[in-house]
């Protein structure tokens, strides 16, 4: 699949902002399945100091500035990017999960920097016997990891009024209730409850209008999920309990970290400005919709 993907960000200041200085996390990763053929960061009011580099985790950073006086910023980024087929084994052909849990830090450091709490996910006993449930002794790690896609995704109801961004992973699990970046949170932390390396993925996912409907332009949004440690031979496992499925075509990647903090799409500090508002929109368009 080749897709044009555009992600607007637009913040309205209550009053007028001398200068800011934001770093940028839009442009999607190079990995296996994925190469990204054009990638353009446009920023209104004109941008100082534009300067690109990696992250502790190869993700790809743009930080900019702006020293002029101004009302409202704009931020966005244009994508071109080729997303290919993924091939998964079968999930009953993985290992065991508990030789994933007896990580080898010497040999698996990448993995091990995933395997404990992070800033926005925690946790704790009960977390712990919710995985248990999926993760019996000796099952394959990748057919446990999909079992508990399907039951976050059955017993977890979508509502965007039930958390914030900072809603705590526990929270999210008293409640059952939360968005995409609650359900990719706690998957996490019930892989990592069994010492089972797992990083958040940011990215976007395509949606398909029903059939007779036009596609909305603009009415994506961005997209989270988990991805699961599945030892030396297998890697990464990306899964999306949101969805209750492993990521194909339609799953476009911008990076990945040990939560959310990790990969915020734009974090920013102004001096002056007043109480701002920010309107947020994506739209995932196949090239030959585009």
């Amino acid at each position: 699949m080749l897709y044009n993907v555009t992600h607007k960000t637009v913040y309205d200041y209550g009053a007028t902002v001398p200068e800011c200085f934001n770093l940028v996390r839009l442009s999607p990763r190079p990995i296996f399945d994925q190469v990204c053929l054009e990638h353009r960061l446009e920023v209104q009011p004109h941008a100082d100091d534009l300067i690109e580099r990696e992250d502790f985790f190869g993700n790809r950073i743009e930080q900019f500035s702006i020293h002029i006086p101004h009302d409202s910023l704009t931020v966005t980024a244009v994508n071109r990017v080729e997303v290919t087929e993924r091939h998964y084994r079968d999930p009953d052909d993985t290992v065991p999960w508990e030789e994933v849990a007896r990580l080898n830090v010497a040999t698996d450091l990448s993995a091990a920097h995933f395997s404990k709490d992070s800033p926005r996910i925690s946790s704790n006993k009960s977390i712990e016997q919710y995985a248990r449930e999926a993760f019996t002794p000796n099952r394959p790690i990748a057919s446990a990891a999909r079992e508990l896609t399907k039951k976050i995704f059955e017993e977890f109801e979508f509502d965007p009024n039930a958390t914030t961004v900072t809603t705590p992973v526990a929270e999210v699990f008293q409640k059952r209730a939360g968005v995409c970046q609650d359900f990719a949170h706690f998957q996490i932390a019930c892989f990592r409850s069994l010492n089972l390396p797992a990083r958040y993925v940011s990215g976007y996912l395509r949606t398909i209008p029903p059939p007779g409907k036009p596609r909305l332009i603009g009415a994506d949004a961005s997209h989270a999920w988990a991805s699961v440690y599945c030892g030396e031979q297998d890697g990464w496992l990306d899964i999306d309990p949101t969805n209750n499925l492993v990521p194909q075509t339609d799953h476009i990647t911008i990076g990945w970290g040990r939560d959310y903090s990790d990969i915020c799409p734009i974090q920013g500090v102004f001096t002056g400005g007043g109480e701002t508002l920010m309107k947020v929109s994506v739209d995932v368009a196949p090239a030959e919709e585009a």
